[in-house]
């Protein structure tokens, strides 16, 4: 590889892995922050901002994942229709410990077609058991 040209990932040199993450224990933001490096790319060398050297990210043991203080009942959620009176607010309880995981993974990431795509390549558990064994590679 010369050093004097700016390395452009192609198509046919993408190897995406798919990667288990264990969110026992583990608190939200920080949980999110990892998920979002790996499904956007950042942590390949090859890592090129405008194309997608991410992997594929599964969570397991979502339930027991953590959020500090009362943020379980405290912390709510927005969505707006656009309408008058079309604001919709919901709490951390509500949404579950999935849909918690997938709201921070979301805003982590780009709020574009990569972003978009990078959010198709997430997959999240509550329970400890996934049924993608065949594209995990054993290490």
């Amino acid at each position: 590889m010369d050093m004097n040209k700016a390395f452009f990932l192609k198509k046919e040199d993408r190897n995406p892995q798919w990667i288990v993450i264990d969110a026992n224990g583990m608190v939200v933001g920080r949980l999110a922050t990892k998920i979002a490096d790996i499904l956007h790319g950042k942590h390949v060398p090859a890592f090129t901002p405008h194309d997608d050297a991410g992997d594929y990210v599964i969570v397991i043991n979502a339930k027991d994942v953590v959020l500090s203080g009362n943020k379980w009942s405290q912390k709510t959620y927005d969505r707006y229709s656009g309408y008058i009176g079309g604001l919709k607010t919901s709490s951390a309880k509500d949404l579950g410990p999935i849909g918690v995981i997938e709201k921070a993974v979301e805003r982590m990431l780009p709020k574009s077609k990569m972003g978009r795509a990078a959010m198709k390549k997430l997959r999240i558990y509550e329970g400890a058991e996934h049924p993608h064994h065949g594209q995990v590679a054993t290490k």
